[in-house]
């Protein structure tokens, strides 16, 4: 290794001017031996450079070459492997990590060390290294750069690091005198023997005269040990004071510690006072209940505002007491062991009492309340219980204490309430609704006679039968919207005049009067109920206080159900034990199921009446759909999810079913409409009932919230109607088509275009144009009547005209030459044509009825009628007769003085 270092050192690294230190023989780790070597070099010239070299052998011969350098700058980690064990491995971190393994542990070693060396000498960098010995990392004595040899001096071939240790660099001082002595013997550099001679002389003669001057000073040395020996008795004195002081302060500082360590006591005592002070006044102060208070829950008046004030406040005491956070340890003092368990027995001796006191207070409500029955019996109202409320909420803290402390008989007091409560509200509704069905149809002297007494429903109904069987009065189902026969015109005046002659308001009068009767009785019932069920509901979420929160988006009542059923069957899991109350939603539902429970006779009252209104009218369903709506929509901006707000929407889709077979009826009773074969059909029952219905439906739908409803049954009878006239004038053998299709669809348009409906202003239209069509119609048909073989002449001149032939050649046809021209235009003088519209208008009268009033619209229709077919006439006599002079034997002026005289005649 040795004859390689030197060889490396004189091809490599001398011609570069740097010197080797350290050398290894190495080969990649996990490869195939291809060995270098790894050689730690210096540069002798400044600033000194360290580097790494990698050498390798070359592969053409025997010689070295340089293949790679690292500054040691540069080299961040140097890992051994393993400080314990002798491992060739190791690693250096430069950019990348290398890994070798060294010929021999020795060498790894070896060139370690030198690497650390050098560090520490020239970089002192902060340079890792890991899983190395500490006997390799020696510290080496501190040197100044001036100390670093340089020069040719310092070009040792070969030369290691202990070499560097023996050499010092002189310094500048010892330069400049080793320059002044040489220049003070010039012979120094050409005779070193004589200048090592005088030297010597010299030297010989500084030893001389330090001895003499050694011998000179001796009698100052024995005075200065006399002084020394003085000194150090009056040492020895000092500390002989000194150690009698520090026996005293010895003694001092046990008597300080002493005083010290009985004051931590006396303040260690005083602080276990305090707090053993602070303990007893908490418990005194957050355990202690006041005799009054004590009293107050034993004995304390529960009927009285100053007793219930005062029962409210001690139970609030004893709530308070009785949720107090102990501190540990707390319990298991006995004192506070039977503070506890006298609350306890005081909380279910008052809970106990309080809950006997409601309970009589409910029973004794409820008779208070029933002896006040009888006096809202004969009228339309039902008895106020704010009175009651007002009392009861007197206990309404009491009540939320009860809720805290005892929930057994909290939910016992609840499901108490509901029972008698619910009694009470049964008989007061069924009375209230009696009362509604009797004002209902006591429409006569027969329904009246029993207004003193309530009835079941079933007798209301059986008196309704009787009434309505021995009255004659019209109602919805017997209207004239769904007549089942269509009589004449006169006979239909007859039995109008019948019915005026019957008494004081004709039969539509009585419909009206009976349905606006029963539209304020039904609204009075529903503004009766309506206060009711609200106040009753905040009345139990404040007395039992719960809250009102509004349920989910569809959220149903029987969810409420199942969460009341949960709070009966299984208290603890809705109110729960001490310490889980239920959240706002569950309360929400025990109110729902407490309303239900109450007014459970609500909805079946109310579906009985809308039931028997339906019966008595069946427009009642309007006024009903109305009254509904809006008392729906009324609750549902109070509180969506209320009782009030579900059990009118439950009660509202009856309504609207009732509505809806309402509509079907009157349309399944056009469509079995039958005509009379002996009388003109005039204005049709079904028109002049839709007629009716619309007014009707005009008056109770404004600015009502369900006019989409009625604009859908519009659109259904409309319809229906407008069928069934077609199907009637088709079946008409009395009456001429056009005309039953122009009357009633005239009439059908009077009524659309005076009530202004918007969803049929198509309908409208197409009324307008079939009353148009018809009328157009049926002028131009009874026109061919009166001129019948003047209008057939010429109505084959121009069928020749169409067939090819000219106008003016039409005279030369034999059957349509001048003198049949004249023939037939004799037949039809002025006294003719007058007698034959004279008849023209009795028959036209004949087929129109009075109630349309359409005579002089058709006669003015067929004057222009008549007048257009004389020019259209005269044109083609004038133009298939050119100069023949042949005229018709009546005017334009004729014709319209034959008009108006008929007229006026008639």
């Amino acid at each position: 290794m040795t004859a390689i270092k030197h060889a490396l050192q004189r091809d490599i690294f001398t011609p570069n001017d740097e010197r080797l230190l350290s050398i290894v023989n190495v080969c990649k780790a996990g490869k195939k031996k291809k060995n270098c070597f790894l050689c730690a070099t210096v540069t002798t010239e400044r600033p000194v450079q360290v580097n790494v070299v990698k050498v390798k052998k070359s592969d053409k011969g025997d010689f070295y070459k340089r293949q790679t350098a690292w500054a040691l700058r540069d080299l961040a980690v140097v890992d051994a492997k393993d400080a314990n064990k002798e491992n060739p491995e190791f690693d250096l971190h430069f950019e990348k990590v290398y890994k070798w393994v060294a010929s021999s542990t020795a060498e790894k070693n070896a060139f370690i060390s030198c690497i650390w060396k050098l560090n520490q000498r020239y970089l002192r960098k902060k340079l890792e290294f890991i899983n190395v010995s500490s006997q390799l990392l020696e510290e080496l004595p501190k040197v100044t750069e001036e100390s670093v040899p340089s020069g040719e001096n310092q070009s040792v071939a070969g030369g290691d690091e202990e070499s560097l240790d023996e050499y010092q660099e002189l310094n500048t001082r010892e330069e400049q005198d080793i320059e002044i002595m040489m220049d003070g013997c010039e012979y120094a550099i050409s005779n070193a023997e004589a200048f090592a001679e005088k030297l010597s002389r010299e030297l010989q003669v500084l030893d001389g005269a330090n001895i003499q001057s050694i011998m000179a000073s001796e009698k100052q040395v024995n005075i200065l040990m006399q002084l020394l020996d003085e000194a150090l008795k009056e040492v020895d004195e000092i500390e002989h004071k000194l150690s009698s002081y520090e026996e005293m302060l010895q003694s001092v500082k046990e008597q300080m510690d002493h005083i010290s360590q009985s004051n931590d006591l006396i303040q260690l005592s005083n602080t276990n006072n305090m707090k053993l002070l602070e303990e007893i006044e908490f418990l005194v102060n957050y355990l202690d209940l006041s005799k009054g208070h004590i009293k107050a829950l034993t004995d304390g008046d529960l009927s009285s505002s100053k007793g219930i004030e005062a029962c409210t406040n001690a139970a609030e005491a004893l709530l308070q007491c009785m949720n107090v956070a102990l501190r540990p340890g707390h319990d298991e003092l006995q004192a506070v062991q039977q503070q506890q368990q006298q609350f306890k027995d005081l909380r279910e001796q008052f809970a106990r009492r309080l809950a006997n006191h409601l309970n009589n207070v409910f029973v004794q409500q409820g008779h208070d309340q029933s002896s006040t029955l009888a006096q809202h019996s004969v009228e339309l109202s039902l008895p106020k219980h704010l009175p009651f409320h007002r009392d009861l909420l007197r206990y309404a803290k009491l009540m939320e204490w009860l809720k805290n402390t005892d929930r057994e008989k909290y939910e016992g007091l609840n499901k108490n309430y509901v029972d008698y409560i619910s009694r009470l509200y049964e008989r007061e509704i069924k009375e209230f609704f009696e009362v509604a069905k009797i004002k209902m149809t006591g429409t006569s002297k027969e329904g009246k006679k029993f207004a003193t007494l309530p009835r079941k429903e079933s007798a209301v109904k059986q008196d309704l039968e009787s009434l309505h069987g021995s009255s004659g009065k019209l109602t919805g189902s017997t209207s004239s919207l769904n007549k089942l026969t269509v009589q004449g015109s006169g006979n239909r005046r007859s039995q109008s005049s019948s019915l005026l002659d019957m008494g004081n308001m004709s039969a539509s009068d009585l419909d009206v009067a009976d349905r606006t009767k029963f539209d304020k009785i039904f609204e009075q019932v529903l503004s009766e109920l309506e206060p009711l069920c609200l106040a009753e509901q905040d009345f139990i979420s404040k007395f039992f206080k719960l809250q009102q929160s509004p349920a989910l988006p569809g959220s149903v009542v029987g969810d409420s159900t199942e969460v009341d059923g949960a709070l009966l069957s299984r208290p603890h899991n809705i109110l729960g034990d001490r310490h889980s109350l239920p959240s706002e939603k569950e309360e929400a539902g025990i109110i729902r199921s407490m309303m239900i429970k109450v007014f459970r006779c609500i909805e079946p009252e109310l579906n009985n009446l809308i039931s028997l209104g339906d019966k008595i009218d069946s427009f009642n369903s309007l006024y009903m759909l109305v009254k509904m709506s809006h008392h729906v929509w009324t609750a549902e901006n109070v509180d969506p999810a209320s009782f009030l707000s579900t059990t009118l929407g439950n009660v509202l889709v009856t309504v609207k079913r009732n509505f809806d077979k309402c509509i079907l009826n009157q349309i399944k009773q056009m469509e079995e409409v039958k005509i009379s074969k002996k009388s003109k059909v005039g204005i049709l029952p079904f028109v002049s009932g839709f007629e009716e219905f619309a007014e009707l439906a005009e008056t109770i739908f404004k600015n009502a919230e369900r006019r989409g409803d009625l604009d859908k049954a519009y659109t259904k009878l409309i319809r229906a109607v407008y069928n069934n006239v077609e199907k009637v004038a088709n079946e008409s053998q009395k009456t001429p088509r056009d005309v039953v299709m122009m009357e009633n669809f005239h009439h059908i348009f009077s009524t659309l275009s005076r009530l202004k409906i918007a969803c049929l202003e198509m309908e409208r239209r197409e009324a307008k144009h079939k009353y148009t069509e018809h009328l157009q119609f049926y002028v131009i048909y009874s026109l061919g009547q009166p001129l019948e073989k003047l209008n057939h002449f010429f109505e084959g001149i121009e069928a020749r005209v169409a067939q090819g032939i000219r106008e003016e050649e039409v005279s030369y046809q034999l059957a349509f030459n001048k003198q049949e021209l004249r023939k037939v235009i004799k037949e039809y003088p002025g006294k003719e044509v007058k007698k034959g519209l004279d008849n023209l208008y009795k028959k036209v009268d004949k087929h129109l009825c009075e109630e349309e009033n359409l005579l002089q619209v058709m006669w003015h229709s067929m004057q222009d009628e008549f007048i257009r077919q004389y020019k259209h006439f005269e044109g083609l006599i004038a133009r298939c007769y050119p100069g023949s002079g042949i005229t018709m034997e009546f005017t334009i002026q004729d014709i319209l003085e034959y008009f108006s005289s008929i007229a006026q005649s008639h």
